[in-house]
């Protein structure tokens, strides 16, 4: 199938994109990057999901995954606003088979940077919308919304052993996620799945059910 995914270069995307490729898929990247990723079925076009304008012509899209993100620099203008045009351009038409949106368990939690929540509280929304319009096209939607994964962007916290032990109490299995283990749910959502769809789902380790119950004893 003809996969397109934004934000390959790095973490999650490239991750994904990585195992897309070794099935046997034909996968095409956007990313504000240069490709990191070099194999006979990756085709990589180096461009800003915000820009309209210079977005690369691509038809039949089979699978869109929009993975491109930030944190806190223009987190609704690139984690909500570009990936509504990328889906609205590639994703909705005829052709489409599945699209998956990465969210955030932020989104269900609110524990993060204001916009970045809401940005990504937006993609929940969204991604019921965009589910209930491709269904007639027997097409799935969803969002992934990961906690704590071990990304360049994230090494902030995980190099620093006092912030990552307070992190660590705060997530039940006492570790984060590899890019690699999203990238499998990114799989299973979009090729092996054919049923669920308008759903976000929460992979964070436990945190985001985690509660601290204070009582006399």
């Amino acid at each position: 199938m003809k996969v397109l995914i934004t934000g390959t270069s790095q973490g999650i995307g490239l991750a994904v994109a990585k195992l897309f490729v070794q099935k046997g898929h034909t996968v095409i990247g956007i990313d504000r990057q240069a490709a990191t990723l070099e194999n006979d079925n990756y085709l990589h076009y180096q461009a800003d999901v915000r820009d309209k304008k210079h977005l690369p012509e691509i038809t039949d899209v089979d699978i869109l995954i929009n993975n491109a993100g930030t944190q806190n620099e223009a987190d609704i203008d690139i984690n909500l606003k570009a990936l509504i045009w990328i889906t609205e351009r590639y994703g909705v038409q005829p052709n489409i088979k599945s699209i998956l949106n990465i969210g955030s368990a932020s989104a269900h939690t609110g524990s993060e940077f204001p916009e970045y929540c809401a940005s990504k509280g937006g993609v929940i929304a969204y991604t019921k919308n965009v589910a209930m319009r491709v269904a007639p096209y027997g097409a799935t939607c969803n969002s992934l919304d990961p906690g704590g994964v071990l990304t360049p962007l994230n090494e902030c916290v995980i190099n620093d052993a006092e912030l990552w032990a307070e992190i660590m109490e705060e997530t039940p299995l006492k570790k984060w996620a590899t890019p690699e283990e999203i990238a499998e749910w990114a799989y299973f959502l979009t090729v092996t799945n054919t049923f669920c769809t308008g759903q976000s789902i929460i992979v964070d380790g436990g945190e985001s059910i985690k509660h601290n119950f204070v009582w006399k004893e």
